[in-house]
């Protein structure tokens, strides 16, 4: 019998952009909050000897050796010399281009599973977080449960305690693609023009809090610095914000680099109403309850 995993998406609650690195790269801090009921699935069975690992069932126009489940495997096997023969079946239910962080989850829940298999050859939490890093920056954050504060180019993580349990989550996930090379680029085109606004009320953090591994919903939620370069160029991304306001939403945020827009509500029955106004508009959505 395969092993099934399960890669849930995440979202931004926040996502705010402090700098750019001379290598390219952006510091930023972000609220990362995982979304469980709307994950990829892998099976894992196992292949014929000297197979390595192979991907089917991957997203169209993705080329195997950059499919994020072979470069885990790949990347673990390297680093550790655990190079098991498998086969994987990716489901994929997360959309890509909406900032859920898809790839990453996928690439980390092969790592965790690299990792209760290797024996003697495991890598340790700290060594497969660095591993994970040098993946992508969001797949450190999908490695453990529940929400983190990021920093650094995202995979500095503090866990933290958020409390969503009074929420409903209803997350529109419009038909555009956002590429994240392209956001970041705008925005240092627009950083360039326009120096960002540096409000230390803002700053997501989360000091001065009785509990250092909390944080609080306000007032750092409901940002997202790309949102600014973003919505000029895809103007149906605003309108969704604005109709999920108009509906009820506590607040909404686009997450990630786009496209998908999180809207957190207090009345699940009200959720509910605003999904299928959404959905009636063409917009897909998908409603969760959190905490």
């Amino acid at each position: 019998m395969p092993d099934t995993l399960s890669a849930p998406a995440k979202i931004n609650l926040a996502l705010r952009i402090v700098g750019k690195r001379a290598n390219g790269y952006h510091d930023i801090e972000s609220l990362f909050v995982p979304v469980p009921g709307l994950a990829d699935t892998l099976e894992i069975s196992a292949a014929p000897i000297g197979s390595g690992c192979v991907v089917s069932n991957q997203p169209d126009g993705c080329p195997p050796e950059e499919n994020l489940v072979f470069r885990a495997w790949r990347a673990y096997a390297e680093a550790t010399g655990f190079a098991p023969d498998i086969a994987v079946r990716l489901e994929k239910r997360i959309p890509t281009g909406m900032g859920l962080g898809g790839g990453s989850s996928d690439a980390a829940a092969m790592l965790r599973w690299l990792e209760a298999r290797a024996g003697g050859a495991a890598l340790g939490p700290a060594r497969l977080s660095t591993l994970a890093a040098g993946i992508g920056a969001d797949v450190p954050f999908f490695l453990d449960g529940g929400s983190a504060l990021a920093e650094g180019i995202g995979e500095k993580l503090t866990r933290v305690a958020l409390d969503l349990s009074a929420f409903t989550l209803v997350l529109a996930l419009p038909r555009a693609h956002v590429s994240t090379p392209w956001a970041y680029a705008a925005w240092d085109a627009h950083a360039a023009v326009e120096k960002p606004a540096q409000d230390g009320n803002e700053r997501l953090t989360t000091q001065g809090t009785t509990n250092k591994r909390r944080v609080s919903l306000s007032p750092v939620v409901a940002r997202n610095d790309f949102e600014v370069v973003v919505f000029p160029v895809h103007g149906d991304l605003r309108i969704v914000k604005e109709r999920l306001y108009s509906l009820g939403a506590a607040c909404a945020v686009m997450s990630g680099s786009g496209a998908g827009i999180a809207a957190l509500f207090r009345d699940s029955l009200l959720a509910g109403e605003a999904a299928d106004a959404l959905r009636r508009d063409g917009v897909p959505v998908h409603v969760e309850a959190l905490g």
